[in-house]
C-alpha cells in the first residue's frame, strides 16, 4: 500500500483553514499532519513535524516571518525541497508571475470548488503543475494579452511611494501634503501603478500590497523601494 501524503495546511481563516481541511480528507491518498494559523506556528510546524507537500494561504499576516511573497521567499530558501500549493483570492499577472519566479507550481484560487486543493497537493506530490480554474484562466489572459512580449512589471519609486502611503491609511489628500504633490499627481500615480498591475479596485490594491510586503516598508531609506523581484533600480520617476 502506498504511503499517504502528509499534507500542513496554514490559513488564519479558521473557516478556510477547516474547509481545505475537510476537502483534504475526501482524497484517501491525503493525510493533514498538522494546521497552521500564521507563520511562526507554521514555520515551527515544519522544523518539527515531517511532511511532503505545505498547502498555505498568501495572505496571513501576523507572524515573525511575514505573509504574502516574503514567506514565500523564506519558506522556499529555508525548505528548498517542500512543494508549496499557495491558496489566494488574487489572480493579477505581477502575482502569479513572481510566484513562479520563486519556484511555486501550484496556485488555487479560494473561489474555486476546494476539491482543487486536493488535485494540486496529488500534483505537486508528483512534481507536476497545478492551477485551479480561475487561476488557469487569468494566466492565459496574461499570455494573451502578452502577445509575447516582455511581461513584466516595475513601478516607478514615486508610483511605489504613494501605493505605500495609500494601503496605510492616507489619503490622496494627506498624501498630496506629505510629499508636496499636487492632488491630481498623486491620483495619476496610484491609477498608473494600479493599471500596471492589473488591479481595478483599491481593495485589490490593498490585497496585493499585503501580498507583496508593501504594507510595512518605512524602513526603506528614500529610494531604495522597488517592485519585489525587481533585481536593479526601480524604473525612472514618472
Amino acid at each position: 500500500m502506498q504511503n499517504p501524503i502528509k499534507v500542513v495546511v496554514a490559513d488564519d481563516h479558521p473557516v478556510i483553514l477547516f474547509g481545505a481541511e475537510q476537502a483534504l480528507l475526501k482524497f484517501p491518498g491525503i493525510q493533514v499532519v498538522a494546521r497552521a494559523r500564521q507563520s511562526t506556528e507554521l514555520v515551527k510546524i515544519l522544523q518539527t513535524v515531517a511532511c511532503d507537500v505545505l498547502v498555505t494561504d498568501l495572505a496571513m499576516p501576523g507572524g515573525q516571518y511575514g505573509d504574502g511573497l516574503p514567506l514565500i521567499g523564506y519558506l522556499r530558501r529555508n525548505f528548498p525541497d517542500l512543494p508549496i500549493v499557495v491558496l489566494t483570492m488574487l489572480e493579477n499577472a505581477a502575482l502569479l508571475k513572481r510566484l513562479s519566479e520563486l519556484g511555486v507550481i501550484s496556485v488555487v484560487n479560494k473561489a474555486d470548488d476546494l476539491s482543487h486543493i486536493g488535485l494540486a497537493v496529488q500534483h505537486v506530490g508528483r512534481n507536476l503543475e497545478y492551477m485551479s480554474p480561475s487561476v488557469k484562466s487569468a494566466l492565459e489572459t496574461l499570455r494573451m494579452n502578452a502577445g509575447g512580449k516582455n511581461d513584466e512589471v516595475i513601478l516607478s519609486k514615486r508610483e511605489l511611494e504613494v501605493v505605500r502611503l495609500f494601503v496605510s491609511g492616507m489619503t490622496i489628500k494627506e498624501i498630496s501634503e506629505q510629499l508636496n504633490r499636487s492632488i491630481k499627481t498623486i491620483s495619476t500615480q496610484k491609477n498608473t501603478a494600479m493599471r500596471k498591475l492589473g488591479l481595478e479596485r483599491d481593495s485589490e490594491l490593498f490585497h496585493y500590497a499585503q501580498s507583496n510586503g508593501l504594507m510595512n516598508l518605512s524602513s526603506y531609506a528614500p529610494g531604495e523601494i522597488r517592485e519585489p523581484g525587481e533585481s536593479g533600480a526601480a524604473a525612472d520617476e514618472s
